[in-house]
């Protein structure tokens, strides 16, 4: 018998609730990590008494009761509400795309202006898209123009967009804005999910509550010592990057990733807002995260004396850099399918989470497909 049932390679939200789960089901599960701290992108660094980010600000929300209940009995989380800010040549807009949005933008103050004033800009991209002959959007720009008309576009998703993707919105290709939020209310939340918020106490309290009674490893690579971690356990629940697992044999998936530029600041509130993002393309930062705002609210905000910041900068991904994004295009597609293909052979292991799958997840999706992993399958996926 091998001393684990389980080896979990990565102690992300995939891992860490696999293991938890297993754990309850009796289970011998050991969780290793390559980082040198637990919790995988969700992780938090304590500094000057604010739970700051490290990879990004981290927004947990959902519509489903089972997940929301699952982690809030793991840890308490707040009240925090999602509501960027869009700033565009020091103009603020509020996003997601509604009518506080259009008044900021044209001075509108009823749904029939707006839609109005939408529907004629719509109008225009449509007939000139005629007169040249073009029967469907052949971009990013075309069909971004088609849904919000040009004046929403320009300020706030052209420059945005190329900062993110690296790449012009005419290069980029239409299915990556498929539709866009647009909604006829005076209302800033981003999330149309019932439940959202923080952890109180930032993230790690939940990776805690999850690892809880679990054997964990920081700073071990499993593909610096491969052949002894895969006969440790009698199964392997691998969250890593799948090109990775199969070393490369059929080419490298692309990614996309972000470097942060972390500030501390002597005042109580730099911005005034979690998130606001910087939507011209001269500025080099997609967005600034203020994270005081994400747990600290009124008074609060104003008892810690400092604040921390962290400016996020989109690149191209390359070897040694944190993989963020999956680049979902045709040619990156087909060559996952065929990863895919091989991890579907491999009984003895499970390929879960946001790179394993080559597929971004938000928080919730990722622990709602691994509650729905039956015990009764020995943790096979149903």
């Amino acid at each position: 018998m091998k001393p684990y049932d389980y080896l979990i390679v990565g102690s992300g939200l995939y891992g860490a609730t696999f293991a938890h789960l297993a754990l309850k089901q009796g289970k011998r599960c050991l969780v290793i990590d390559k980082r040198s701290h637990l919790g995988g992108n969700i992780y938090c660094e304590k500094i000057e008494g604010i739970n700051v980010h490290k990879y990004g600000a981290h927004i947990f929300h959902t519509s489903n009761k089972q997940v929301w209940d699952f982690v809030n009995s793991i840890v308490e989380f707040n009240r925090y509400t999602n509501s960027p800010i869009a700033n565009y040549k020091g103009k603020l807009y509020n996003l997601p795309f509604n009518m506080n949005t259009f008044y900021q933008m044209w001075g509108v103050t009823t749904p029939t202006e707006a839609v109005a004033k939408i529907e004629e800009q719509k109008a225009e991209v449509v007939a000139k898209m005629k007169a040249e002959d073009i029967t469907a959007p052949r971009n990013l720009e075309e069909q971004a123009l088609m849904l919000i008309g040009h004046d929403i576009y320009e300020r706030l998703i052209k420059g945005y967009t190329e900062k993110q993707w690296g790449r012009k919105c005419t290069e980029l290709p239409a299915f990556i804005i498929n539709r866009l939020p647009v909604r006829m209310v005076f209302d800033n939340n981003y999330f149309n999910d019932k439940y959202q918020g923080i952890p109180i106490g930032g993230y790690n309290k939940l990776t805690e509550g999850l690892l809880a009674g679990i054997e964990t490893k920081t700073n071990v690579d499993f593909f610096n010592d491969r052949e002894y971690w895969e006969n440790i356990a009698e199964k392997i629940v691998f969250t890593g990057k799948i090109d990775e697992y199969f070393d490369y044999c059929f080419g490298k998936l692309e990614y996309r990733t972000v470097r942060f530029e972390e500030e501390i600041h002597n005042m109580p509130n730099y911005q005034g807002n979690a998130v606001v993002n910087y939507t011209e393309r001269e500025i080099p930062y997609t967005r600034i995260i203020e994270h005081k705002h994400f747990e600290m609210f009124g008074q609060e905000i104003y008892n810690c004396s400092k604040t921390v910041i962290s400016k996020e900068f989109s690149t191209e991904w390359k070897d040694g850099m944190e993989p963020y994004y999956p680049v979902n295009n045709e040619k990156n597609n087909t060559l996952y399918a065929r990863y895919k293909e091989l991890a579907e052979n491999k009984k003895n292991i499970i390929f879960g989470g946001r790179l394993a799958e080559y597929k971004y997840y938000d928080m919730a999706p990722i622990i709602e497909k691994v509650l729905n992993i039956s015990p009764i399958d020995d943790f096979n996926p149903r």
